[in-house]
């Protein structure tokens, strides 16, 4: 019998080979960039540096799931990984090499909004994680773990921002969009509208999904549980027994 072709490790592979292609490219743009504009369509070596810096931590973040599998033995479901391997590459590919960021509207806070209930789902799965089990104990209300789950994304939502904030001004990226592609600086409340607009659809998606898991709980639909980061079999026993 023919072996059923696997898509979602093939598309997650072929994100890692684009991640991995692109750093070998701009490693090679930004030798061959101007420091300073030319003209106004014409990227300059900070550009690069940003799209580098991302797409290095794209490669890491790749290998991510491999190193929490094998090394912490917790199981990551096929939908999970393809959810999260999509993300990067509309992030970080499309949206900073590509240029998405400034050249489809709203293309930002989609992303964000995404990110927020991927990141709600992820809290789902800390409460097995920290509970070592495979499903969320019965003694927990599903209000509880709900909120928790809210509460987690949003929290790791205001992190990514702080990253962002500390690596605009080490580096001098413009992550938080504080800048126009073109270099001029916006001031007040306009300064601020990126991360803030950033920290509402996170705050957003969080509550969509902290929604959904809270009605699968509630009537028992398993939903949530197809998106669940477990611990593996053997892990929990092995955590039990010490």
């Amino acid at each position: 019998m023919k072996k059923k072709f696997n898509w979602n490790s093939f598309i997650y592979n072929f994100v890692f080979v684009t991640m991995l292609l692109s750093v070998i490219f701009l490693v090679i743009r930004i030798t061959m960039a101007p420091a300073e504009a030319v003209a106004e369509d014409v990227r300059v070596k900070s550009d690069y540096l940003l799209m580098l810096v991302q797409c290095i931590l794209g490669v890491v973040a790749m290998r991510l799931p491999d190193f929490i599998e094998h090394k912490i033995q917790i199981h990551i479901p096929s939908n999970m990984l393809l959810l999260y391997a999509v993300f990067l590459y509309c992030a970080i590919y499309l949206g900073e090499v590509r240029a998405f960021y400034y050249n489809v509207p709203h293309w930002d806070t989609i992303l964000h909004t995404f990110s927020g209930g991927m990141l709600g789902a992820l809290g789902f799965s800390f409460v097995t994680i920290l509970n070592k089990s495979e499903k969320i104990p019965m003694n927990l209300s599903p209000v509880f773990v709900a909120v928790f789950a809210f509460c987690f994304a949003v929290t790791l939502g205001v992190f990514w921002e702080i990253y962002e904030f500390t690596f605009d001004g080490i580096l001098r990226l413009n992550m938080q969009k504080f800048m126009l592609e073109n270099g001029t600086q916006l001031i007040g409340r306009a300064a601020l509208l990126d991360t803030m607009k950033d920290l509402i659809v996170d705050c957003l998606g969080a509550f969509i999904m902290s929604f959904v898991g809270y009605l699968s709980l509630r009537y028992k639909t398993g939903f949530i549980e197809k998106l669940q980061l477990k611990w593996r079999k053997g892990a929990i026993k092995d955590n039990k027994t010490a």
